[in-house]
């Protein structure tokens, strides 16, 4: 099992469901007679988690006039939100709630095919700060965060104490041992997700915020790419291919291909998503026992990581709001939160449970996670959120594969972003 398919699956899945509970602020126990309560359907990703089962057979087993069906939809983050947004379209209500990534909330919002959610239905207080503005768009609340997650720098700490070193807070210090130290071994130095899709997205965004920079502003209305942090961020990129510093063969690495590298032992930076931590961690690991994770180094001191997760909103057809209420309260309970963790390997949105001294020895990743989603920022939020990824997507691969420089690069991805804007 993967966990970054089976994260994404999990949360689309909630995120269904938590979805409906906000969405016509019905509370529980209310709108019985007028069929609020009753069935629900939960839309997500093929779900191959261990976890999201058991939660749903509690749930059904308590509730059996609110029985939850699941729909599995394909693997691909991309066909999933491809057939979403096809049965929303079409007006049928055969989903009630869906569990959706981060970055489709404001698509999903300015599309009317989510309810707007009231504030003070949900504990957002209780949330890391951070991952309440992913469920936002145009100063509304359209969807409740379930599960969060943010980029992390894995390294070799075995490596780094043989030379004497700390692992890198800036890009310059990154450069420099992933150019020296690296070699010395036989590795490549650093890798991150540069096949282009949307982990290049999510990539680029990191690059352009560490520096300094953004893509767009919060309402998407305005493109603000033409600075000197987008400039800079892509020359950090250019610039670790040009040195050698980044391979070649890492252009084409997504989650896997990338984890894989730093786990058998062929990288000594690598950055990716917490669930990496478990998997190397394991006894079959060339690593296991010999790595460390830190926060993402920035331009000049610690970086800025960008927000992923899933957030749950309910579809604007949603037929039973009360129970789907329900649903979200108990998804989103501190219990189950500590069961998304401890049984499902997903970063919970609860920010008590990253400082639980219990949770902390068994996942000592946590207290760099906080810190890392703490500082992180969403993806550029837009109505054509598609389409403004697929251009930064392109702009990205130009950069890294040397065919345009980081200053070409910028002007023309605020020229194509500009008229996504106008057609929006």
């Amino acid at each position: 099992m993967r966990w970054t398919r089976a994260a994404g699956r999990a949360l689309l899945v909630v995120a269904v469901v938590l979805a409906g509970y906000a969405g016509l602020g019905v509370r529980p126990g209310e709108g019985a007679a007028s069929g609020a309560r009753g069935p629900l359907t939960l839309v997500t990703a093929g779900d191959l988690t261990d976890y999201l089962g058991p939660l749903l057979d509690d749930w059904n087993e308590s509730r059996p006039g609110e029985r939850v069906t699941l729909v599995e939809l394909p693997d691909s983050a991309d066909e999933t939100r491809a057939q979403m947004i096809s049965e929303l379209r079409s007006g049928r209500g055969r989903f009630d709630v869906l569990n959706i990534d981060v970055a489709w909330t404001s698509e999903f919002a300015a599309a009317g095919w989510i309810s707007p959610l009231p504030r003070d239905r949900f504990p957002l207080d209780a949330f890391l700060r951070p991952v309440v503005d992913t469920a936002t768009f145009d100063g509304r609340l359209y969807a409740v965060p379930y599960v969060t997650n943010a980029g992390l720098l894995y390294y070799r700490k075995d490596l780094l104490d043989r030379a004497g070193v700390q692992p890198p807070r800036t890009w310059s210090e990154l450069a420099r041992q992933a150019r020296t130290i690296a070699p010395q071994h036989g590795l490549d130095g650093y890798a991150g997700q540069f096949l282009p899709y949307e982990g290049l997205t999510v990539n680029v965004t990191e690059a352009v915020h560490s520096a300094g920079g953004s893509i767009l502003r919060d309402d998407g209305a305005r493109v603000t790419v033409d600075s000197d942090g987008a400039r800079a961020g892509l020359r950090f990129l250019a610039d670790g291919v040009r040195e050698g510093w980044i391979s070649r063969e890492a252009l084409g690495y997504k989650e896997e291909e990338s984890r894989r590298a730093f786990q058998d032992g062929r990288l000594l930076f690598l950055r990716n998503w917490p669930y990496v931590y478990a998997d190397a961690s394991a006894p079959d690991s060339e690593v296991a026992g010999r790595f460390g994770a830190v926060p993402l180094p920035g331009a000049d001191g610690p970086g800025t990581s960008v927000l992923g997760g899933s957030n749950l909103a309910v579809s604007s057809s949603a037929r039973h709001p009360a129970s789907a209420a329900d649903l979200m309260a108990y998804l989103t309970s501190e219990r189950v939160q500590r069961r998304v963790l401890t049984e499902g390997s997903l970063p919970p949105v609860r920010a008590a449970l990253y400082e639980d001294p219990e949770l902390v020895r068994a996942h000592p990743y946590l207290p760099t996670l906080r810190e890392s989603v703490l500082s992180a920022v969403p993806r550029p939020k837009s109505p054509r959120y598609d389409q403004v990824s697929l251009a930064v997507q392109a702009v990205g691969q130009d950069v890294m594969a040397l065919r345009q420089t980081p200053d070409d690069a910028v002007a023309r991805l605020a020229r194509e972003l500009g008229a996504i804007s106008r057609t929006g």
